[in-house]
């Protein structure tokens, strides 16, 4: 498995990532609005930009873009999305990191080792706790966040969001 950031190259596996999301209806967490975007090329530059602190829209923070890709047949199996700094939604909704594995790839451990592959890059920048939320009932994804260390906080409510119970874990990553 390959945690690497998009480039034309996986152009072809972004779309469609993109098209198996539309046809299920489902919404693309960690994706950096890859709904809205028609064009590969496009969205690649949209999360260029996120990156650069100083190209971020405004009510936005820095991010970074990751496809997780399966090595032997170059699917993109999952995308996750690393926030290195809060604003005031993400503090108390978002959290760090948002991600999402393709329909078809769920349930075989892909959130798990995504996640994993992401946390060292929190490390690196010397950020020892990393917050990551789910909403209320989504066992997989509580699965995945406590697999990787998540330690349960506390249920909030977000009065804009369809389903409005998010769940807040912590991952320590201190020695």
């Amino acid at each position: 498995m390959l945690l690497t950031e998009p480039t034309m190259e996986y152009a072809r596996q972004i779309m469609e990532y993109r098209r198996a999301f539309l046809d299920s209806g489902e919404s693309m967490d960690g994706t950096s609005s890859l709904r809205r975007f028609d064009d590969p090329g496009d969205w690649i530059a949209h999360t260029a930009a996120l990156g650069c602190p100083s190209s971020v829209p405004g009510g936005h923070v820095a991010a970074a873009q990751f496809i997780f890709v399966r090595e032997e047949d170059s699917k993109i199996v999952g995308m996750i999305n690393a926030r290195y700094s809060f604003n005031e939604y993400l503090a108390k909704f978002g959290g760090h990191i948002g991600y999402s594995v393709a329909p078809d790839e769920r349930r075989k451990g892909y959130a798990t080792q995504m996640l994993k592959a992401l946390l060292p890059k929190y490390k690196e920048r010397g950020i020892t706790r990393v917050l990551v939320t789910c909403l209320k009932g989504n066992e997989g994804s509580r699965r995945t966040i406590l697999n990787c260390g998540g330690v349960y906080e506390s249920t909030v409510f977000d009065a804009e969001q369809e389903k409005a119970e998010i769940e807040r874990y912590w991952i320590d990553l201190s020695d």
